[in-house]
């Protein structure tokens, strides 16, 4: 038997060099794509919002509630698929990592059908729930009863897009995300201006991106020879394998769309203007705190690494770094918008209540973000320091204790207390979290696994779109391919054989 060529092995470079610039570096290159993303999800509001009509803003934030909680769902899916199969592929067994994700497949797309059919024959009664009436309501019931059949479709292309990053081909994966969000710019304008379809051809341009992606993301995961017909007598107890971390996963992301559901419901008492600029404002906060989101999966291997090595003090150090990242992007946004907050009204093409929340919201609770910020980065340092149900306490008790009896204080004081309430209660939740996290960083003294198996990575970003969560995956999964390789870095082992590694 020839001898086995000597697998590579990747050098820690986050244990030397200056931690703020591994800091930056990271999370600047995660930017990048999280802002290309986000940005065609304001601009689809853009939009919409200059058909001049109130009621199909609204409606966009009504529907993309409904499908904020399907989008938690398929990142949950998506995350137990990534650690089933990773896991497996780390062993050097590749075709055990076929099967489980062939078979996980299968029963993903069954059980999304289920759930999109579901919600496009009950989505009159769950948009009512959600506080939607009148033509805000009909245009919402008819944007998913457009969208929903095709959520397999998303999830199809997340799961083998998140197949690709398991076998190292990251840059595919971030491809697949940027070319759902590259069809989604070319079709809004065309589909809502050019063929006169308003919401309906957003929500067309929706599903045929949604197949873009499902058949990019098929080539590329059969490319890397991830997928096979399943076998009936596997699919049970590879599902179960795969559930043990889906489960968690799904009920640990569904806090954040949850939490917003009771934010819409609230703003929806005080009429469809209200409702319009609250969806305005969640579709421009992404792209305003790209880099901040960026961080709850860039500092992670630089925490992790420096946890590998024992080199706890620049633990604590890259912790410090970027909540000082998170002071100077929130704190420059934030005079640059209350500066140019007019103009941001203008694009919005918002009135009434919807103009009075976007002024607020440049002037005042934008500063709340700095504590949301800081929520993101404890997240990040639960997950990668071996504590991640305090990442699951913080998110559940932000979207429960910090936004219910908060928002409904401020229902009180109409749409602006609804705002300053849920500004009050991430306040709240970001302080005693980011307390927690140095607490922790000062306690370490000895080897925590810093990926433990069922550790449960959570989207902390409101995503309101498949790209959107697509991008977040992407960051959420970040590994560091800033370092050199001892070895030759050409070809990872895959059971006896060795697979040449993609070249991009």
């Amino acid at each position: 038997m020839p001898p086995k060529d000597p697998p590579s092995r990747q050098k820690a470079c986050f244990t030397t060099g200056g931690i703020m610039r591994h800091v930056l570096v990271m999370a600047g290159t995660g930017a990048i794509g999280l802002m290309a993303v986000f940005a065609v999800d304001m601009l689809n509001m853009v939009y919409i919002a200059h058909l001049g009509q109130t009621a199909l803003t609204a409606a966009i934030g009504f529907a993309g509630a409904v499908i904020g909680i399907q989008i938690a769902v398929a990142i949950g899916l998506t995350i137990g698929i990534s650690a089933a199969t990773g896991r497996e592929i780390g062993a050097g067994r590749h075709e055990e990592a076929r099967q489980i994700a062939s078979s996980a497949l299968a029963v993903m797309l069954v059980l999304t059908t289920v759930l999109g059919l579901g919600t496009m024959i009950a989505a009159h009664p769950i948009l009512s729930l959600f506080g939607a009436r009148g033509d805000a309501l009909a245009h919402a019931t008819t944007y998913l009863q457009t969208v929903s059949p095709f959520l397999p479709l998303i999830c199809m292309g997340m799961n083998c897009s998140a197949l690709m990053r398991v076998v190292g081909d990251a840059k595919g994966s971030m491809h697949i995300t940027l070319l759902g969000a590259v069809v989604a710019a070319i079709l809004d304008p065309i589909m809502i201006f050019g063929l006169h379809e308003g919401l309906t051809g957003a929500a067309i341009s929706t599903v045929i991106s949604r197949l873009v992606v499902a058949l990019a993301g098929l080539r590329g995961a059969l490319r890397h020879d991830m997928m096979t017909w399943p076998t009936l007598s596997r699919i049970a107890p590879d599902s179960r394998h795969v559930a043990s971390v889906a489960m968690p996963a799904i009920l640990t992301n569904l806090a954040t769309p949850l939490g917003g559901v009771y934010v819409t419901q609230s703003m929806a008492r005080f009429g469809l203007e209200a409702v319009g600029g609250q969806a305005s404002i969640e579709r421009t906060v992404p792209v305003l705190f790209s880099l901040v989101f960026a961080l709850t999966g860039s500092i992670g291997p630089i925490m992790a690494q420096n946890m590998g090595a024992g080199l706890y003090q620049r633990v604590r150090e890259t912790l410090a770094a970027a909540l000082k990242l998170v002071m100077v992007s929130i704190g420059l946004t934030w005079i640059i918008l209350a500066a140019m907050q007019n103009y941001v009204v203008a694009i919005f093409n918002a009135h009434g209540d919807a103009a009075m929340l976007i002024h607020l919201f440049c002037s005042l609770t934008i500063g709340s973000y700095l504590f949301v910020g800081m929520l993101f980065v404890a997240n990040a340092a639960f997950n990668n320091l071996g504590f991640p149900l305090y990442s699951t306490a913080f998110n559940w008790g932000r979207a429960t204790l910090g936004t219910i009896p908060f928002v409904g204080l401020g229902t009180r004081f109409g749409p602006a207390g609804v705002q300053i309430g849920q500004a009050a209660g991430v306040i709240v939740f970001g302080t005693l979290a980011v307390l927690t996290a140095f607490r922790v960083t000062r306690t370490l003294t000895g080897p925590v696994a810093a990926s433990k198996p069922g550790t449960v990575p959570a989207s902390d970003v409101p995503t309101v779109s498949a790209e959107a969560a697509m991008a977040e995956l992407d960051e959420l999964n970040n590994t560091p391919d800033l370092c050199e390789p001892d070895e030759d870095q050409d070809y990872v082992q895959t059971d006896n054989r060795r697979t040449q590694r993609p070249a991009g």
